[in-house]
């Protein structure tokens, strides 16, 4: 027995795979077709000869019925090609049972077997694929979309014409209306064009009254506890924005491993590398796409890390690099030399005026929260500001509570503080919300760091993360990617919007190793729309872009 080349093979293998890969659009289009030969064949006056051999089989009622029910037949399937194409599972339990109807429906209304024939070409290629329509979700919560409406409108609009073009020879009177006869044609083509333009009416009206889509419910505290320690054991602090609460939860089949998300508009945006052992990492970067792909979200992935980059590449994204993460490597840091001239300055003068730093336990957390959220809100007023959220995070009793606090005292007095994350066998540590009130001096903020940074070097930590400078380190060169041009381009000219470039001196200052910060996406023109839908999460909102 001979074999086949391996090339043959392959390329065998490669042709069926894209076969597979389009089902839903060649399919979705044969619907399209099969609903377009229903309602050409229904405007069209039957042959008379398969009239009269109809007649002698089946009573005038029956043929009446079957005509205009196959016309609403074929209008449905006109509709039913959107979800096709959009891989839902109703959409194809729902089309393959209108083929069948279509069918027997061509049969009993003129015996119309081509028709049929062609409708059972198109039900024997779908039946094979039902793997390929795997998205759970109701026909009814699913948006039709303007071009496939307008598609729709143009086809009945094509083919009611097509039908007066065929019976102009046939006078108007009302009395039509009411006429059934076995060769009253024109008639029924009455009647059904009525029927096809009222469901589709129907359909458009109930596509504008639509509820918006519901979104996937935040963790409760039951699961945020269930997932405290794998977060404790994680090498990355950011594992920690999970117990804000604000964002839903994926897991992992076994429950070791997670992954945060929130959804902005048509985007669900997970935040971070997924958290827990790094052998689980790829499964559910697939898990996530396919949730994604399931309920018609687009996948997207925010501040990921240089580790993983493969996982998302794997699962079809596109990475571009949106800033860089500044991260102090604490065996090494020291304020001595020339270079930490004025930090030193800064750590001198504050502790000489008093200031010192107390590091608040959770247990002490409650007898505390009532003067952090006074120092908090104050500083939200003084700065005419609003929490952030999803990357960042906010005052809220429940997280503080499963924090530690670095708080600063002026002579006794909390003037600021900070609570702070920690992660793995202390390998990483950073400050998250940081909040100080009117009575604070001048440079509050780099003392902070300062004795945090020692704090952490003397418990022995070995990394102190100062989180990340948006489109900071791109090439500026004529042959870097555009979006690096684009977005240097904005870092250099962008700060009537945003301190960029001042955010990243001031990280400058305590000598951080700085590391690659990406974003996953689908690809193509989804970029813009990502990019909004993630400043829109971690802005509490489109309002929130726009104003503080």
């Amino acid at each position: 027995m001979t074999h086949l080349p391996r090339s043959i093979l392959r390329a065998g293998d490669f042709v069926s795979d894209q076969i597979i890969a389009l089902s839903p659009t060649l399919l979705a289009t044969a619907s399209f077709s099969g609903g377009i030969i229903l309602l050409v064949s229904g405007a069209m006056p039957v042959m008379p000869h398969r009239i009269a051999w109809l007649t002698n089989m089946l009573p005038l009622p029956v043929m009446e019925l079957s005509h205009f029910f196959a016309s609403l037949v074929g209008a449905a399937l006109l509709v039913l090609a959107r979800g096709l194409h959009r891989r839902l599972d109703a959409a194809y339990v729902a089309t393959a049972a209108l083929l069948v109807l279509g069918i027997v429906l061509s049969l009993i209304k003129g015996f119309d077997y081509e028709e049929a024939a062609l409708l059972a070409l198109m039900l024997l290629a779908l039946l094979p694929c039902r793997a390929q329509f795997y998205r759970k979700t109701s026909l009814f919560h699913e948006r039709f979309g303007g071009g496939w409406f307008l598609a729709v409108f143009f086809t009945v609009v094509g083919c009611i014409g097509l039908g007066l073009f065929a019976y102009k020879h046939i006078e108007y009177r009302d009395e039509l209306w009411w006429q059934f006869s076995m060769y009253g044609d024109g008639p029924r083509f009455l009647r059904a064009s009525v029927g096809v333009t009222a469901l589709v009416i129907w359909l458009s009206i109930a596509d504008l009254l639509k509820p918006a889509r519901h979104d996937p419910p935040p963790a409760d505290p039951a699961m945020l506890d269930r997932l405290t320690p794998i977060i404790r054991d994680f090498p990355k602090t950011y594992a920690s924005l999970a117990l804000l609460g604000d964002k839903a939860i994926l897991e992992n089949a076994a429950k070791t491993a997670f992954l945060m998300y929130g959804v902005q508009g048509s985007s669900w945006i997970a935040l971070g590398d997924p958290v827990g052992p790094a052998t689980e990492v790829a499964g559910l970067v697939q898990r996530f796409r396919e949730a994604c792909d399931r309920f018609h979200g687009s996948p997207v992935f925010y501040s990921i890390g240089k580790e993983n980059l493969t996982a998302y590449l794997d699962a079809g994204l596109t990475l571009i690099k949106i800033g860089e993460e500044a991260r102090v490597s604490l065996a090494a840091y020291s304020l001595e030399g020339g270079d930490n001239r004025e930090l030193r300055y800064t750590h001198r003068h504050l502790g000489k005026e008093g200031c010192s730093l107390e590091i608040v336990t959770p247990e002490q957390i409650p007898q505390h929260l009532a003067i952090l959220r006074t120092i908090s809100d104050a500083w939200l007023s003084s700065k005419k500001t609003r929490e952030k959220r999803f990357s960042l995070g906010f005052f809220d009793d429940n997280y503080l509570r499963r924090c530690s606090v670095a708080l600063v005292r002026r002579n006794g007095k909390p003037v600021a503080f900070a609570n702070f994350r920690t992660a793995g066998k202390k390998e990483e540590i950073a400050l998250d919300l940081m909040r100080y009130g009117p009575e604070a001096p001048s440079g509050i903020m780099d003392y902070l760091f300062i004795e945090m940074i020692l704090w952490s070097k003397q418990q022995g930590y070995q990394w102190f993360n100062l989180g990340t400078a948006p489109l900071s380190g791109f090439e500026r060169r004529s042959f870097a990617p555009a979006w690096q041009r684009v977005g240097a381009f904005i870092y250099s000219h962008g700060e009537h919007f945003y301190n960029f470039q001042g955010l990243r001196h001031y990280k400058e200052k305590f000598n951080p190793v700085w590391e690659p910060d990406y974003l996953a996406y689908p690809g193509g023109l989804g970029l813009p729309q990502a990019l909004l839908d993630v400043t829109a999460l971690i802005s509490g909102g489109w309002r929130g872009i726009m104003t503080k």
